[in-house]
């Protein structure tokens, strides 16, 4: 038995496979399905896919009811989910704020756009009958790009379980996970990326099993006049979060752990306490560049040195 990697583009991002198998043919075979599936999840729930159910929900705004199969409802549900938890900031109808932000250039949002903006905000807006759902205003727009790459890496692991394969991870971008150990027994050792310096790793986390995920402020953003704006935004107020740099959590699946630490961003100075009473494993970094982790031993976050 050994590791096979694989490489592939899926979502805009650069994706890996780690396959332990006893031969390449193996390796190949389960590598194939795990991708089918990601490529899968992207051309149904991507909002650059005019084809989507996302894209044909978003199209039909302030019109007709859209059928969606039992997967669509599930995730629609999961997002009712994140939207209670986090109070409302973690709100799949806020991906229309992109209208207002370009991270391709240094140019704050103009607050009259911002404001016409909230009024098609609002996960309590979207209206669902049975398997039939319906954005009530046009120019509303679902978006789960919040979430879409970590279900992404859960389903292409089980993809991998599918084919017999029960040691190795997915990587999508940063979002892992982790099948089961090294055929030696021995735990992955996954980098997080340094939120100020691309070319280290400011921790590896030896994980066995389960799912671990980043949110920052370092993956599209501008700086003017000494500010940060990042693309993580309060659907609340319309502006980046500022107070960390970067949350990561380790949970029992990529999709869990994604929404904890995108919760944890959008909730700024409320974050820790959100994670510590989730019972979450962390590791965050604030404004200052200081770290604060809690792991599965410790009763509350500790802190560390820069």
């Amino acid at each position: 038995m050994r590791a096979h990697s694989f490489s592939f583009q899926a979502m805009a991002s650069a994706c890996e496979l780690r396959v332990v198998a006893a031969d390449a043919a193996t390796a190949e075979r389960a590598a194939q399905a795990a991708m089918a599936e990601v490529r899968r999840i992207e051309a149904t729930y991507s909002r650059y896919q005019s084809a989507s159910i996302v894209s044909r929900i978003n199209a039909n705004a302030g019109g007709d009811w859209v059928e969606c199969d039992a997967e669509t409802l599930t995730l629609l549900a999961y997002a009712e989910t994140l939207f209670n938890a986090s109070g409302g900031l973690f709100d799949i109808t806020s991906g229309i704020l992109r209208q207002a932000w370009n991270f391709k250039e240094a140019r704050v949002a103009d607050p009259a756009q911002l404001a016409d903006l909230y009024a098609r905000i609002g996960w309590q807006h979207v209206e669902r009958d049975g398997n039939q759902v319906r954005l009530p205003q046009a120019g509303m727009e679902l978006d789960f790009g919040g979430f879409g790459k970590e279900y992404a890496a859960d389903r292409a692991a089980a993809a991998l379980l599918g084919q017999g394969i029960t040691s190795g991870y997915v990587n999508l971008a940063g979002d892992v996970h982790v099948l089961g150990p090294k055929p030696d027994g021995a735990p992955w050792g996954i980098g997080i990326q340094h939120p100020r310096d691309p070319r280290k790793i400011v921790a590896t986390i030896p994980i066995h099993k389960g799912g671990l995920a980043t949110s920052g402020d370092y993956e599209r953003y501008f700086e003017k006049d000494g500010k940060r704006y990042c693309h993580i935004l309060n659907p609340h107020t319309g502006m980046p979060v500022t107070h960390w740099q970067s949350v990561s959590v380790l949970a029992a699946t990529a999709l869990t752990a994604g929404s904890l630490c995108t919760i944890a961003m959008l909730k700024e100075g409320d974050g820790l306490a959100f994670l510590d009473q989730a019972g979450a494993v962390y590791l965050a970094i604030d404004a200052e560049g200081l770290a604060h982790r809690r792991d599965s031993r410790s009763p509350a976050a500790d802190q560390s040195a820069r």
